[in-house]
């Protein structure tokens, strides 16, 4: 086992063997890209729910990030989480590259590569927490096996991969490893039959990250858990069933993660500035634009979608600014530039922040019709959770896929741009008729009706006896047996 950081490990946690015996402790190990962040902090939240303590690693960077943009609740509220800030080898944090010909956020891949010196502070931490408690259950997302790949030296320590992606992208990954197999049911094919390859849209660098994880000592997972639900996802989540390997694997549908239901909170002073603009507008006006928090749309590319916004006439909320780098609390961030005057004719029309925003409470609120969007995992079931339908621009890796699910499958979603022309600039005409498909036609307005059947079934699902708390209940009594 590599030595960095050992003893800055044994230092931070030598107290916990004084702590109180516990049946059950659990520790999350995320991945340290926001979306994988962000899914684990909401997990970890449900878990310690049914007051069980729950241990969160990660940089101390990392972790102020996910605290800081957490939406829907205070996890600092929560007693039963607990934060390990461990440090890693200093790496580079280049800015984004707007122009570069991948969307995928390179300048991210440094850090992914330091963060595997995770490895030994984290069994340092696995080894202390195993004299405090009956069981240690270690839940680690599917992209880090390579950090907990020791787990299985700890006699009373058994671990559970997180999937970050759907259920639906989980199986076309899967689908196509094994050669495409045709003997599926005809809606199901249908929906897979035209993916691209997986590889197809992963750089070098990433795959050698993933291959690295890939060669990890195998692990001994009990199951898989996921951010989805079986209303959404059933077929895919049994095809996925029967794939594995083992009749002893088990999964569990436990998602949405998010709140489903947004406290408004109209009179206090920490409300939002665009949730009081959208309170003056009607329902269903405004279309909601973002792009998540990897990703960086070029000078030109801003140009497109300003000029599609303004001749579309939609009201509308556009997040503009660059993906992450591997410290969100350093460097120079870009102005991304927009046509002349562009702000000042759409002024009261449409807002444009260059910040983060609470993206749960915009889609939430009944004046957001529609969202733009690239389509990652967790924006997908925040904005399926609120009812929103979307016009889908993935840019990378599982967000076709995701794309696909709700265009395809779901039916509340339709495309801005093909895939097959990912390399192209998109053209403002695309943007506009996009935005007045969903927004102001026949066809969007089916959608938002479906949407808001889905948003019901969905916050259904997760309330006392719906199926997603069914499945929480039986992963918390399985890992409590």
């Amino acid at each position: 086992m590599p030595k960095t950081g050992h003893s800055t490990a044994q230092n931070q946690i030598g107290s916990i063997q004084e702590e109180e015996t516990h049946e059950v402790t659990v520790v999350m190990v995320p991945l340290l890209l926001q979306g994988h962040l962000n899914q684990l902090l909401h997990l970890s939240r449900l878990i310690s729910s049914y007051n069980i303590p729950v241990h969160y690693v990660g940089t101390a960077t990392h972790t102020r990030q996910a605290k800081v943009r957490v939406q829907g609740w205070d996890p600092l509220a929560i007693s039963n989480i607990h934060f390990h800030d461990f440090p890693v080898p200093s790496y580079e944090t280049p800015p984004p590259d707007p122009n570069a010909p991948t969307k995928f956020p390179v300048q991210l891949i440094p850090m992914l590569k330091a963060s595997i010196k995770l490895r030994e502070p984290v069994y340092a931490l696995l080894q202390q927490l195993s004299s405090t408690t009956r069981r240690l259950v270690v839940i680690y997302d599917s992209v880090t096996p390579y950090v907990i790949q020791d787990v299985d030296l700890i006699p009373n320590a058994e671990s559970y991969s997180f999937m970050s992606v759907s259920a639906f992208t989980a199986y076309a990954y899967s689908w196509e490893k094994i050669g495409k197999p045709r003997v599926l049911e005809p809606e199901i094919l249908e929906a897979l039959e035209n993916l691209p390859s997986h590889a197809s849209s992963l750089p070098q660098e990433l795959k050698d990250f993933i291959k690295l994880q890939n060669e990890s000592k195998p692990i001994s997972s009990g199951g898989d858990l996921y951010n989805t639900c079986r209303f959404i996802e059933g077929p895919y989540l049994d095809l996925l069933a029967k794939a594995s390997a083992a009749d002893s694997h088990k999964q569990w549908a436990v998602g949405p993660f998010n709140p489903v239901e947004i406290n408004e909170q109209k009179n206090t002073g920490q409300r939002h500035y665009c949730l009081e603009w959208l309170d003056k507008q009607g329902p269903n006006w405004v279309i909601f634009v973002c792009f998540g928090s990897n990703t960086s749309v070029s000078d030109e590319e801003a140009t497109q979608i300003a000029i599609g916004l303004e001749k579309s006439g939609q009201k509308f909320i556009w997040i503009l600014k660059d993906g992450d780098q591997g410290d969100v609390f350093k460097g120079e961030v870009r102005r991304v530039q927009l046509p002349g005057g562009f702000e000042e004719r759409t002024e009261g029309r449409g807002i444009i922040m260059r910040d983060w925003a609470p993206q749960l409470e915009i889609l939430g609120h009944s004046s957001t019709g529609g969202f733009m969007s690239h389509c990652g995992w967790n924006s997908c079931m925040e904005s399926i959770s609120m009812g929103v339908p979307v016009a889908a621009w993935p840019m990378h890796t599982d967000q076709y896929r995701n794309a696909i699910l709700l265009e395809k499958v779901l039916k509340i979603g339709l495309s801005v741009r093909d895939w097959s022309r990912q390399d192209e600039l998109e053209t403002s005409m695309a943007v506009e008729n996009a935005v007045r498909r969903l927004m102001d036609s026949a066809e969007g307005e089916e959608m938002r009706q479906r949407a808001k059947e889905l948003s019901k079934a969905v916050k259904d699902s997760v309330m006392e006896g719906g199926t997603s708390r069914l499945e929480m209940d039986s992963f918390i009594a399985h890992i409590g047996r």
